[in-house]
């Protein structure tokens, strides 16, 4: 009896002291040198990729984000034309009811997994693709993918160079700039496939509206 007992607080004493020592070693010391090397190296995606604009962050590299002027009767946003639009943000939650994301909320990131012949999806994307076509004055055959449908995190922070490049002309026109301004500027933001092959181009809308803030003065 006085070895099992023995055995058994010997045992517990080796436990415990490996709890600890694991405590220190993957509790403390780990996440010490991760938090110390990611702060050197990488400091500035450590903390977030934050883009500050005249000593202000106003926003992160990775997330997208509205830019409206306010809500309509509905309480639905108004987007505001002075500046180019992201992509639609669809989520897994909402703070609608409809279960459209509709102020890009990090809460609620995540796909919809609404297939291609759900019927919501269809109508969703038609009323989009209306709204695009009607705002920016092309045809609806000429509304790139990206304008109509989310991505699969929702919270996208690019479009593509076609849906950038559509927008230039109301963009323009709402700051009183000359086209080609807003052109160049569109070209200038256009990051191409990482490492050449991978992934499709690319304009990064916060960089593209910081270039036009700093552009229509």
């Amino acid at each position: 009896m006085n070895n099992s007992v023995r055995n058994s607080a010997r045992l517990l004493g080796a436990g415990l002291r490996a709890l600890l020592v694991l405590t220190v070693i993957c509790g403390v010391l780990y996440p010490l040198v991760v938090t110390g090397v990611a702060q050197a190296a990488f400091h500035d995606r450590a903390n977030g990729s934050e883009v500050t604009q005249n000593g202000k962050v106003v926003g992160s590299e990775l997330l997208g984000q509205r830019y409206d002027k306010g809500q309509d009767k509905k309480g639905d946003p108004i987007p505001d034309l002075r500046y180019f639009q992201p992509r639609p943000s669809a989520g897994l939650g909402s703070n609608r009811t409809n279960g459209v994301n509709t102020q890009y909320d990090l809460q609620v990131s995540g796909a919809t997994n609404q297939g291609a012949t759900n019927t919501d999806l269809i109508a969703a994307v038609a009323e989009r693709k209306k709204w695009v076509a009607g705002t920016y004055g092309v045809p609806e055959s000429e509304v790139p993918a990206d304008a109509v449908t989310s991505s699969g995190s929702g919270l996208d922070p690019d479009i593509s160079p076609a849906y950038a490049k559509l927008q230039v002309g109301r963009v323009a026109k709402e700051n009183r700039l000359d086209r080609a301004k807003v052109e160049r500027l569109v070209e200038d933001t256009t990051q191409g496939r990482v490492l050449g092959f991978m992934g499709e181009p690319r304009v990064n809308v916060l960089k593209l509206n910081m270039g036009l803030r700093e552009l229509a003065g």
